[in-house]
C-alpha cells in the first residue's frame, strides 16, 4: 500500500556513489602510483587513527558484491570515480598513453553494470591528484589544468562509448580550499593566494574538459559537482540577512559565478588584498560553456549572524537542530531551499542531488547479521520530501544519488564516520545491508 506521498515518476535516476580512493584499495594494483591522498594518510596527524585508503572496501576486487547490491536496491545509476593515478601513474605528456591495467578495470566495471542494467556515471575527478602532479606544483600550477584535460581526453576516448553520463569535478571547493587553505584536506597546505590560484585552475581544467568532451561528439551529457553553501540567516535583520549572503559568496558564487559566464564575485575578493585570480585571456569563455546539468552536494545547512570583526562580516550562529556525527545539522528543509536558490539564480539548467546522506554511529547486532539505523531512515525520508517538494514546484530535479553506497574512507576522518547504506566490516570486508537499505528500496520502488 503506497502512502499519500507523490511519486518520483519512471524518469527519475535513483542512484549511489562514491569515489576512488574512498572505495577502491589495491592502491599499489596494476601500475597504479600514489596520489596525493595516499601521500596524506601517511602523514603524521593528519589522518584519524593514521588509516588509509590501501584496502578500505576493496571495491577493485569486489565490485561485482557491490554491483549485486546495487541491483537489489533497485538502483538506476551508480556514480563513480576514475583514479587518475591508475590511468596515469606516470608523468603524462600528449604523447602519453593510459595505463591498460588501469582502462581494464573501469571497462570491466562498466561492463559489469550495464549488464546489470544500471547505468555508469563517471566523475572524472574525486581528489585523488597524482602525486608527481602536486611534486610539479598541484592546482595552483596552471599545468594542472592542461594535464587534466589529457587524462579527461584518455576516458572519453576509453569509457564514452559506453558512459553518457560525465561529471567533470566534485566539490572543487573541497580540493581549493580545505586542500590549499585550511590544509584538512590533501595536499595539507596553508596558502590563500595558492589556493584561489587553485579554484581558477580547476575551473580552467573544467571548461578544457567539457570543450574535449564536445569534440568526441557523441550523444550525453556532461556537467559538474558543487558543494555549494546557500546558508540562512539566523535572524530577518537586514545586518542578518546581508551576512548570509554575503557568505555564499567563496563556497557559491566563486564556482557558479564563472561557470554561468558573471565571473568571480569581486566583493569577496576585495576582502583579501592578498589574493590575485591568475586568469589568462579565453579562460573565462572556457569555464563559462554551457553544461548540461549541474550536480549538488547537501548535508546540511547553517545559520549565519552578522559579525564586524570578520573580513566579509558574517559568523555561523548557534543552532537546535539535532546532528550527525559529523557534527553537521540535519536541515531538511534546507535542501529545498539550496535547490530553489540555485533555479532562481542560475535558471534553465537540469539538477542532480549528486550527493547527500548522514553518518552516524552505526554497529552490527550480535549476532553479526543486521545493522539497526533509524537515524539515518529519519534523514533520508526527510531529504527525499524535500525532493518530492522540489518537483511539486516545478523545479528541474532528474535525480539523486545517495552517499554512500558502502560505508568508506571517510577521508580526513578515516574509518570513524559511516555513510553508508551497506555496513562494511574493514576488518573482513564483508557487506550487511543495514535497515536504511531496506527503506531506499522501498522508495526506490515508489512504495514510501
Amino acid at each position: 500500500m503506497t502512502t499519500n506521498r507523490p511519486n518520483f515518476g519512471k524518469d527519475f535516476l535513483w542512484g549511489t556513489a562514491t569515489a576512488s580512493y574512498q572505495v577502491e584499495g589495491a592502491v599499489s594494483e596494476d601500475g597504479r602510483r600514489p596520489s596525493i591522498w595516499d601521500t596524506f594518510c601517511r602523514t603524521a596527524g593528519k589522518v584519524a587513527h593514521g588509516h588509509t585508503g590501501d584496502v578500505t572496501c576493496d571495491q577493485y576486487h569486489r565490485y561485482p558484491e557491490d554491483i549485486a547490491l546495487m541491483r537489489e536496491l533497485g538502483a538506476r545509476a551508480y556514480r563513480f570515480s576514475i583514479a587518475w593515478p591508475r590511468l596515469f601513474p606516470e608523468k603524462t605528456g600528449a604523447a602519453v598513453r593510459p595505463n591498460p591495467k588501469g582502462v581494464d578495470h573501469y571497462n570491466r566495471l562498466i561492463d559489469a553494470l550495464l549488464t546489470a542494467g544500471i547505468k555508469p556515471v563517471v566523475t572524472l575527478y574525486h581528489w585523488d591528484l597524482p602525486q608527481y602532479l602536486e611534486d610539479a606544483g598541484g592546482w595552483p600550477a596552471r599545468d594542472t589544468a592542461y594535464r587534466y584535460s589529457e587524462f579527461a581526453q584518455a576516458c572519453y576516448t576509453a569509457f564514452a562509448d559506453r558512459v553518457d553520463m560525465f561529471i567533470t569535478l566534485n566539490e572543487p571547493w573541497c580540493s581549493s580550499i580545505l586542500g590549499y587553505l585550511s590544509g584538512e584536506h590533501a595536499p595539507g597546505k596553508k596558502d590563500r593566494p595558492a589556493a584561489y590560484r587553485a579554484i581558477h585552475h580547476l575551473l580552467l581544467g573544467h571548461g578544457l574538459a567539457l570543450e574535449a568532451y564536445r569534440a568526441v561528439r557523441r550523444p550525453g551529457a556532461i556537467g559538474i559537482t558543487l558543494n555549494i553553501s546557500t546558508p540562512r540567516p539566523a535572524t530577518r535583520r537586514e545586518e542578518d540577512v546581508l551576512a548570509a549572503d554575503r557568505a555564499a559568496d567563496l563556497p557559491s558564487r566563486m564556482f557558479l559565478g564563472p561557470l554561468f559566464g558573471r565571473g568571480y564575485p569581486q566583493r569577496h575578493l576585495s576582502a583579501y588584498p592578498e589574493v590575485a585570480m591568475p586568469i589568462e585571456g579565453g579562460d573565462l569563455d572556457k569555464i563559462g560553456q554551457k553544461i548540461d546539468f549541474l550536480g549538488l552536494n547537501y548535508y546540511s545547512e547553517s545559520p549565519v549572524a552578522h559579525d564586524s570583526g570578520h573580513p566579509e562580516h558574517f559568523r555561523q550562529a548557534e543552532t537546535f537542530q539535532a546532528k550527525t556525527t559529523m557534527g553537521w545539522d540535519v536541515v531538511p528543509g534546507g535542501l529545498l531551499r539550496q535547490l530553489q536558490w540555485v533555479a532562481d539564480h542560475y535558471p534553465a539548467t537540469p539538477l542532480y542531488v549528486t550527493e547527500n546522506g548522514c553518518s552516524y554511529a552505526d554497529s552490527l547486532t550480535p549476532d553479526g547479521l543486521h545493522c539497526h539505523d533509524p537515524e539515518r531512515i529519519d534523514y533520508l525520508r526527510g531529504h527525499f520530501d524535500a525532493c518530492r517538494a522540489a518537483i511539486a514546484s516545478g523545479l528541474d530535479l532528474r535525480g539523486y544519488f545517495l552517499w554512500s553506497l558502502i560505508d568508506n574512507l571517510e577521508w580526513a576522518h578515516g574509518f570513524t564516520k559511516r555513510f553508508g547504506i551497506v555496513y562494511c566490516d574493514f576488518a573482513d570486508g564483508r557487506r550487511i545491508p543495514k535497515d536504511s537499505f531496506y527503506y531506499v528500496r522501498e522508495v526506490v520502488a515508489g512504495y514510501e
